[in-house]
Order: C-alpha cells, then structure tokens, then sequence
C-alpha cells in the first residue's frame, strides 16, 4: 500500500488506468479514507467515493446530488460548453425521466428477442473468420466488429458509415493528453462532432417525416420529450447513445479474454460447465468495470461517511473501486465465473441513472462465450493489453491473440 500522505493521494490521474497501476491507492483510501477530499487535481477539488455503500447512498441521492449540466455533468472534469452537450444522462429528474423513457424501449424485453438471431449470426461469422495459430489483435478483430454492427442496427445506421459510429464514440470519450487520441484539442473535438450531428440531423430529417420505427433516431424524432429539443441536447444524446451502447460492451468483450486466460482453473470450470455462463457475464463487467467514475455535484450542504460536503463540491463515484471493496463483495480481487450474487455490482450505476442498455450488454457478452464454447476455442494471449489514457472509461485498445480450435 502507497506510503503516502492521504491529502496526497489524487486518484484522477489517467495514467493510473493506462498503467492499471491503480489498486493500491483505491484500498489505501477504502481503508482510511473512504470519503476523501482531494484539495489539488488538474480538475479542481474533489471528494472521492470508493467505497461500494457510501457509492450507492450516492447514486440514489438524486435530489441531494445533481447530475445536471449545469452543475458540471458526470464527469470529474467540468464540462466544456463547445465540447460537452447536455443529455438525459446530464439531467435531474423530471426531464431526465423523460428522455429516457422515449428510448428505453429499443431494450425492452421483446426487442431483446428480436436482437438474438441477429447478434449470434453476426458472432458466428466474426469468429468463424478468424485464422487458427496466426496472433491477431482480439479488440480489431472482434470487439470492435460487433459492437459497431450492434450500433448500427440500434440507429438503423447506413451499414456502409458504421465505423464512423465506433470513431465519433472514440472523440468523444478521448484524453488530449493520450498521444494515440483521434483528437488533440478542443477545436478538432468540435470539427468532428460537428460533423457527426450533421449526418445524424439529415437521417433525422428523415426519420421524423416517416412512420415511428423501433430504432434509437426515430424515437427520438417522434417523442414528445425530445421532438423538439435544440440542436446542443441532440449533439448530447446521440453521443451518449453511441458512447453508452460502444465502450461498456466493446472493453468487456476484450477483458473477458483476459480474465479467462490469466485464470486457467476459471476457465476450465467455464468450459467443463456452460451453464455457468449465466454468472460469468456479470462477473466480466464487474471486473472490467468498463467505466471508471461517475461525478455528481452536491446541490445543498450533506454529509457522507462522516465527512462534511458542501452545497456545490463535487463528489466522484469511483466504480472501479466500488467494485473491488471486499465488505461488500467477497474476495473482490479474484475473478470467478460461478460467483455468487454475481449481478451485486457497480459497473452499470444504480437508481434512475442506471444504464438503459444493461441487458443488451450482457446478452451481448452471452451471446459471445455461447459461441465460443459451442467452437471449443482457446483464445491464447500472447501479450500485454495496450489500455486507454483515461480516468472515466477503462478501455483496451488492442490485444494480440492466438486462436487454437479443436481439430
């Protein structure tokens, strides 16, 4: 554990992640400190939250803490007008409730049925394209693939244009100080997302002078919350969706390979038992946890863990921790595929700001190890993972891997 002050420690710094050098810190201060006031950061003052109950007293606080806009939004930074729009995920209750009722329903429970054939035909023949003994990078290969055809189908997105769905998710997430960023400054974040909310406008346009139809743009187009919202909360949405539906999957698609292969006993008590398949999905995305943080900004004085907070501090949900806390998760640190109360985890938030697109995520992930084990595949890493520069989204850029089938 870092011998370190505790006013010292700031948790904010991305190459934590990049390095997934950020283990110690997180159980210094679920120890000491787990509500902890950062007094200097290169995002002002903060107070971290590492702790899973103090997380979820948190997130289903609304009236106390304020995802708003206005406030600073959800991420540790403030958010940049040019840069940053406002979205239902942005939002307090009651326009938040609203927005995201109006797309809730591309994930409903008979939506997901439709979806099944489709995302198991598309994972049958991306895994059936790959080369046997030949390394290959599992997140080109693989992860991105599908995660952007699944994009596609939710906006009913030109199916030649995908990839610029994949690419506007990395722009908006990216680190001007990640030298691989697609971006390196305010100016050329605002270029593109400029251009992707004029393509998206256009297949508005479209949508909203035909019949209602079950993807993510027509709803929107036709909702009585979001028909006629201005063109900074369009900008804000349709980037949330694309993020939302892009990173939790893409990033734990990859680390389930990982996971599997570091953990040997894990994997063959997967492939002896495919049923347990129902518990490894959930333990992928808590493991993963694909995002890092959520931000909150207190709206009137409170207390938390015994720590004074005051109307306008903001407050930062560290997940990733949350998800490692050993009182509320037994043997945190280790993955295992059978777990018990497998779903009591962080990775998707909790309360009205949970993720709408949870169960798509995880019949995702299903859908993927069914298939895989159907092909009796050993999926064989033959290096170390290059991460994401970032503190809110905990991505893999690339992974080489060797694909063995059985003969």
């Amino acid at each position: 554990m870092p011998d370190i002050p505790l006013s010292e420690i700031d948790v904010s710094n991305p190459a934590l992640y990049q390095d997934d050098s950020w283990h110690p810190l997180f159980q210094r201060l679920r120890q000491d400190s787990p509500v902890h006031r950062c007094e200097k950061s290169p995002y002002g003052p903060f107070w971290s939250v590492s702790k899973y109950d103090d997380i979820m007293a948190v997130e289903l606080d609304h009236d106390t803490f304020s995802s708003s806009h206005a406030l600073g939004g959800i991420r540790i930074e403030d958010q940049n007008e040019r840069t940053a729009h406002p979205n239902f995920l942005r939002m307090d209750p009651p326009r938040h409730t609203a927005q995201r009722k109006t797309v809730a329903p591309i994930v409903s429970p008979t939506n997901l049925r439709n979806f099944e054939d489709t995302i198991r035909k598309r994972t049958s023949n991306v895994l059936d394209g790959l080369p046997t003994g030949q390394t290959i990078d599992w997140v080109s290969d693989v992860s991105i693939p599908l995660t952007t055809m699944m994009l596609a189908t939710l906006f009913d997105f030109p199916w030649e244009d995908r990839n610029k769905l994949t690419y506007w998710s990395d722009v908006s997430v990216a680190e001007y100080d990640d030298p691989d960023s697609p971006v390196s400054s305010d100016e050329e974040r605002v270029a593109e997302l400029q251009r992707m909310a004029a393509y998206f406008d256009e297949l508005w346009r479209e949508r909203a002078d035909a019949e209602p139809s079950q993807d993510l743009i027509s709803m929107l187009a036709h909702g009585e919350s979001t028909q006629s919202m201005p063109a900074s909360e369009f900008i804000g949405n349709i980037g949330l969706l694309i993020v939302g539906g892009n990173d939790t999957t893409r990033n734990s698609m990859t680390g389930s390979v990982m996971f599997l292969h570091d953990n040997p006993d894990e994997n063959r008590k997967l492939r002896e038992n495919r049923d347990l398949i129902k518990t490894l999905v959930p333990e992928i995305i808590r493991y993963q946890s694909p995002v890092i943080h959520m931000r909150r900004t207190a709206k009137r004085d409170t207390e938390l863990g015994g720590k004074k907070i005051a109307a306008g501090d903001k407050v930062v949900m560290w997940y990733l921790s949350g998800n490692m806390d050993d009182s509320a998760i037994d043997e945190p640190e280790r993955f295992i595929v059978d777990r018990p109360n497998a779903r009591r985890h962080l990775s998707f938030g909790a309360g009205i700001h949970r993720c709408v697109g949870d169960r798509l995520a995880e019949q995702q992930l299903r859908i993927l190890w069914e298939e895989i084990l159907d092909r009796k595949m050993e999926i064989i890493v033959e290096g170390k993972a290059q991460r994401l520069y970032s503190n809110f989204i905990r991505g893999i850029r690339n992974l080489p891997v060797t694909i063995k089938r059985d003969a």
